[in-house]
Protein backbone atom coordinates (compact mmCIF):
# COMPACT_ATOMS: atom_id res chain seq x y z
CA UNK A 1 0.00 0.00 0.00
CA UNK A 2 2.82 2.24 0.60
CA UNK A 3 4.24 1.98 -2.57
CA UNK A 4 1.02 2.27 -4.43
CA UNK A 5 0.72 5.50 -2.34
CA UNK A 6 3.64 6.62 -3.85
CA UNK A 7 2.39 5.72 -7.57
CA UNK A 8 4.25 2.37 -7.66
CA UNK A 9 2.89 -0.94 -9.54
CA UNK A 10 2.18 -3.79 -6.94
CA UNK A 11 4.24 -5.73 -10.03
CA UNK A 12 6.91 -3.46 -10.51
CA UNK A 13 7.42 -3.84 -6.61
CA UNK A 14 7.51 -7.18 -6.52
CA UNK A 15 9.56 -7.26 -9.34
CA UNK A 16 12.58 -4.51 -7.31
CA UNK A 17 11.95 -6.74 -4.38
CA UNK A 18 13.17 -10.10 -6.04
CA UNK A 19 15.89 -8.65 -7.81
CA UNK A 20 16.96 -6.63 -4.18
CA UNK A 21 17.11 -10.03 -2.41
CA UNK A 22 18.90 -11.70 -5.30
CA UNK A 23 21.34 -8.78 -5.25
CA UNK A 24 21.61 -8.53 -1.20
CA UNK A 25 20.98 -12.67 -0.17
CA UNK A 26 24.34 -13.85 -2.18
CA UNK A 27 27.04 -12.03 -1.54
CA UNK A 28 28.93 -12.16 2.24
CA UNK A 29 27.99 -11.46 5.37
CA UNK A 30 24.58 -12.58 4.90
CA UNK A 31 25.27 -15.51 1.79
CA UNK A 32 23.95 -18.46 3.18
CA UNK A 33 23.26 -19.62 -0.46
CA UNK A 34 26.67 -19.07 -1.26
CA UNK A 35 28.35 -20.88 1.19
CA UNK A 36 26.46 -23.52 0.55
CA UNK A 37 27.18 -23.55 -2.68
CA UNK A 38 30.95 -23.44 -2.19
CA UNK A 39 30.92 -25.86 0.44
CA UNK A 40 29.18 -27.79 -1.94
CA UNK A 41 31.25 -27.08 -5.03
CA UNK A 42 34.75 -27.19 -2.91
CA UNK A 43 35.55 -23.33 -3.89
CA UNK A 44 36.36 -20.26 -2.14
CA UNK A 45 33.63 -17.53 -1.25
CA UNK A 46 36.40 -14.83 -2.77
CA UNK A 47 36.77 -17.52 -6.53
CA UNK A 48 33.12 -17.12 -6.29
CA UNK A 49 32.68 -13.37 -6.12
CA UNK A 50 35.11 -12.84 -8.53
CA UNK A 51 33.40 -14.98 -11.27
CA UNK A 52 30.05 -13.63 -10.70
CA UNK A 53 30.98 -9.81 -10.39
CA UNK A 54 29.85 -8.92 -13.61
CA UNK A 55 26.74 -10.60 -13.42
CA UNK A 56 26.49 -8.63 -10.39
CA UNK A 57 26.71 -5.40 -12.57
CA UNK A 58 24.29 -6.57 -14.85
CA UNK A 59 21.84 -6.70 -12.22
CA UNK A 60 22.86 -3.71 -10.53
CA UNK A 61 21.79 -2.16 -14.42
CA UNK A 62 18.83 -3.98 -14.16
CA UNK A 63 17.73 -2.93 -11.09
CA UNK A 64 17.89 0.79 -11.91
CA UNK A 65 15.79 -0.04 -15.13
CA UNK A 66 13.47 -1.64 -13.56
CA UNK A 67 12.96 1.13 -10.67
CA UNK A 68 12.95 4.15 -12.40
CA UNK A 69 11.20 3.10 -15.90
CA UNK A 70 8.73 1.05 -15.04
CA UNK A 71 7.65 0.42 -18.50
CA UNK A 72 10.54 -1.77 -19.18
CA UNK A 73 9.16 -4.29 -16.06
CA UNK A 74 5.51 -3.40 -16.82
CA UNK A 75 4.96 -3.90 -20.76
CA UNK A 76 4.30 -7.57 -20.40
CA UNK A 77 1.86 -7.60 -17.61
CA UNK A 78 -0.12 -5.09 -19.15
CA UNK A 79 0.26 -6.53 -22.69
CA UNK A 80 -1.38 -10.10 -21.10
CA UNK A 81 -3.57 -8.06 -19.13
CA UNK A 82 -5.83 -6.74 -22.17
Amino acid sequence: PIAMQYGMDPVQFGIVMLINCALGLNPPPVGTTQFIGCAIGEVSVGQVMRSITPFYGALFVTLLLVTYVPTFSLWLPHLLMR
